[in-house]
């Protein structure tokens, strides 16, 4: 996961809110797909990490005492565990002229 956003105008957010939040960023920011063909599969994934998104945020925003949050919080990262984004190849950047030149060797 990549370095924590900030909004220093805005003041800290509440622990519960940032570990949303992370959860929430964790869901959806799945790596590319590698090819054409992956990008079913891909699809798939994602649209089932939205689902669970779109599930805790409705049970937080429907819940007036913030309990559900942290809860949320841990409904969230468990079913990411279960469902790690791996059946499809992932996009992993353009590969570095040096190892393309040893391939050949």
């Amino acid at each position: 996961m990549s370095e924590p956003l900030a909004c220093p105008s805005a003041g800290p957010l509440p622990d519960h809110v940032v570990a949303l939040l992370g959860a929430v960023v964790e869901a959806l920011d799945i790596p590319a797909p590698a090819t054409y063909r992956d990008r079913e599969q891909y699809r798939e994934v994602l649209d089932q990490r939205a689902l669970w998104v779109i599930v805790a945020l409705k049970s937080v925003l429907l819940d007036p005492t913030g309990f559900a949050a942290e809860w949320m919080v841990t409904y969230l990262r468990e079913r990411l565990a279960e469902h790690p984004p791996t059946t499809y190849r992932a996009w992993d950047g353009p590969s570095s002229p040096r190892s393309s030149e040893g391939a050949g060797r």
